[in-house]
């Protein structure tokens, strides 16, 4: 038997005030059976379930969602939907050079593909391919992708373009950038109304969605028992597709750490954008562990976040995970630190989400101990906009007991380095993250960060791109 931690809705983000939503499907209620039973109403858990149906339409697929689908971290991201050519060095530490080829090529694929897709099934998700600047805002972060184009090459491979910093401040808008490089097939989305569109994809369909229909418990065994507070669903196969929710088990919390990430979003510029130069609708983050992450909408506002990285004791999602001070307070800072000419004022809405860390920033999947009909994919690490269309596919695959290249592909129960127990995971980890911070603002500020805030930065997981150290000019 494994209890799970509900938690209370989430403040809703920019992206979820901003679109009508249709009204949430009736919860679980009485006893119900499925042939796999899907934990979580969110884009993993969404196409997983469109995966499955696409394998064996027959199938009886339920989606069980505590909130509405898109209410935890599918629907406050930044909307970046990105490749894993910035993880190649990453893949290739656990991946032979065949299975690192295939996900970086898969992907980069699966960007493109979710463009067909909204095209295909007409989902209004803002879906714009304008390419991804990777910056550096510090001498100490110019040429950070070094060994990442390095190792591309190696590969026979070149999604990036090396840009001058003349072309980088012009196309940032910002005189803050100092060098960069360029991914053309990254894109940006809208990220809740690409979750109401899978949404309603999925039920046409015939996948069944429960909303407010929360797993109090599971009941292990053949088949499993699935437990909400109104009914009960008796499943041969689950899928956890739980996100930084997934901590609340303990053998799942052994390869993750919840952490957190702000935004703020500006009210519309109209021709702010165009005067300072960003006109071309690509999105940016900079070089930091904390990163800056940025991109503007369709009617005009700058969406700014960060990697704020603040931890909860226990891993228990709660107000950190939706509307913290702090962290608010620090994106913003960097956002007016960005782009000068705007002001607090300007600045329209707010919010917190919860990020699933892994060590390496990538995820892992497979089943729990003993129980081979429960499987998982966790850990997307603030990159799940466009991987987790693959994320579907390993799921599906795994479910269905497929041998495809899915499931023997290198996330598979790959090995993870594991984060400490309570209380060393939250203490360390706080003492980590204010070295990180002092760190960064030292490099910010063209100074030499402290030795000893150096050694225990190096203890923090990955961040978002690998990251080559002492590039410098």
């Amino acid at each position: 038997m494994m209890k799970l931690n509900l938690t209370p809705p989430l403040k809703r983000s920019f992206w979820q005030e901003s679109i009508d939503s249709p009204p949430p499907t009736p919860a679980l209620q009485g006893t119900q059976k499925a042939d796999v039973a899907i934990i979580g109403g969110g884009l993993v858990g969404l196409w997983t379930a469109l995966t499955l149906k696409q394998h064996e339409p027959d199938c009886e697929v339920v989606v069980l969602e505590q909130d509405v689908c898109g209410g935890g971290a599918s629907g406050r991201n930044g909307g970046f939907a990105m490749s894993w050519w910035p993880k190649i060095g990453t893949l290739q530490s656990f991946c032979n050079t065949q299975q690192a080829l295939f996900l970086g090529q898969s992907a980069e694929q699966a960007i493109h593909e979710l463009g067909a897709f909204c095209r295909e099934h007409a989902i209004d998700a803002h879906f714009v391919q304008k390419g991804w600047l990777w910056t550096a805002t510090a001498p100490a972060h110019v040429n950070a992708w070094r060994g990442t184009l390095e190792a591309c090459e190696r590969l026979g491979v070149r999604p990036f373009e090396r840009l001058s910093p003349q072309e980088v401040r012009r196309r940032t808008g910002s005189t803050i950038h100092l060098a960069g490089v360029f991914e053309a097939s990254n894109a940006t989305v809208q990220p809740a109304a690409l979750v109401q569109g899978l949404r309603r994809v999925a039920l046409a369909a015939g996948v069944q969605i429960h909303e407010h229909s929360g797993v109090t418990r599971i009941q292990t065994g053949q088949p499993a028992v699935l437990h909400t507070e109104g009914g009960q669903l008796h499943a041969n196969k689950v899928v956890l597709a739980t996100n930084a929710w997934s901590a609340a088990i303990p053998e799942l919390a052994r390869l993750i750490t919840p952490v957190n990430s702000a935004m703020a979003v500006t009210c519309p510029l109209g021709e702010a954008l165009e005067k300072i130069g960003w006109a071309g609708g690509e999105s940016i983050t900079d070089s930091q562990l904390m990163v800056d992450y940025y991109r503007t909408t369709r009617d005009g506002r700058i969406a700014f976040g960060k990697g704020t990285g603040a931890l909860a004791f226990g891993s228990e999602i709660k107000g950190l995970f939706s509307d913290d001070a702090q962290s608010l307070a620090m994106t913003r800072a960097d956002l007016l630190l960005t782009y000068p000419f705007l002001s607090q004022d300007q600045i329209s809405h707010g919010w917190a989400g919860p990020i699933d860390r892994t060590y390496d920033s990538l995820p892992v999947f497979g089943h729990l101990q003993g129980h081979a009909n429960i499987l998982y994919g966790i850990g997307w690490s603030g990159n799940g906009v466009s991987p987790s269309r693959l994320g579907g596919r390993i799921l599906a695959s795994l479910a269905l007991d497929r041998q495809d290249e899915w499931t023997q592909c290198g996330l598979v129960g790959r090995p993870c380095k594991p984060f400490p127990p309570e209380p060393f995971r939250y203490v360390g980890g706080n003492v980590v993250r204010k070295a990180v911070i002092r760190k960064e603002r030292a490099e910010m500020r063209g100074q030499r960060p402290g030795s000893f805030d150096c050694f225990l930065a190096g203890l923090a997981p990955s961040g978002l791109e690998d990251k080559s150290t002492g590039g410098g000019r």
